[in-house]
């Protein structure tokens, strides 16, 4: 944080972010999260004014705004990977960004329906896997991706194998819902993750679907020294 008291009494050629932004070489968008999602920045309310900011909550909603909006461009990948990292540990950061998320996502989400952008999918999954793998996704983000009903993305992620893979739901209590795809339970089955005491019993529920029926099945018959 020293570094940036070198700036402070220096008159700034278009705003101080950016000028500051680019004496480290970093676009302006980047600097700000980083100095923004950064736990101990709060703190250092000396900084702001040399950033050009009245205040921590004024420097947060740009903030916000750049990290919910911005798909991979003015932030890339790593940047946002690192940001994830940052945040984990901090209980208030963590809450804020838990709730960002869901503008975030909704925004990534259209551009891929829209373009179909194989460059954005690779880095959205990857940004998926850092959410659930790092601790970011809490119970409620989890639940509201599992209860979509428009589930394709979700599909697109083999989402449902992350989740289960970081245990924050148990894989009996998603293998028996019905919000499951088939096709989403025969990936958690082809990893090993149910037993068969359990999927004999999800066969013998006379709501299941026909597909996700034959799924499990088929998937007995050529396993059928699976251990229970």
């Amino acid at each position: 944080m020293q570094r940036f008291y070198k700036f402070k009494d220096i008159q700034p050629q278009s705003d101080r972010l950016t000028d500051i932004a680019s004496d480290f070489k970093l676009r302006r968008e980047q600097l700000l999260c980083a100095y923004g999602f950064n736990i101990a920045a709060k703190f250092l309310i000396e900084v702001l004014p040399i950033l050009g900011y009245a205040t921590f909550n004024e420097l947060t909603q740009e903030r916000n705004e750049v990290f919910t909006s911005d798909i991979y461009k003015r932030l890339s990948i790593d940047n946002v990977l690192k940001i994830y990292e940052n945040v984990k540990n901090d209980p208030e950061t963590l809450e804020i960004m838990q709730y960002l998320l869901r503008g975030r996502l909704k925004k990534i989400e259209s551009e891929i329906e829209s373009t179909v952008n194989s460059m954005i999918i690779e880095k959205y999954k990857s940004e998926m896997r850092t959410i659930y793998s790092s601790g970011i996704a809490n119970i409620d983000f989890t639940e509201e991706r599992l209860d979509r009903q428009d589930s394709g993305f979700r599909a697109l992620l083999n989402e449902v194998s992350m989740i289960v893979e970081s245990k924050i739901i148990p894989v009996g209590e998603i293998f028996f819902r019905n919000t499951i795809l088939p096709q989403e339970k025969q990936k958690l089955l082809n990893k090993g993750l149910i037993p068969k005491e359990l999927i004999q019993s999800r066969i013998n529920d006379t709501d299941i679907s026909a597909d996700e029926r034959k799924i499990l099945n088929e998937y007995l018959k050529l396993n059928r020294n699976l251990n229970t």
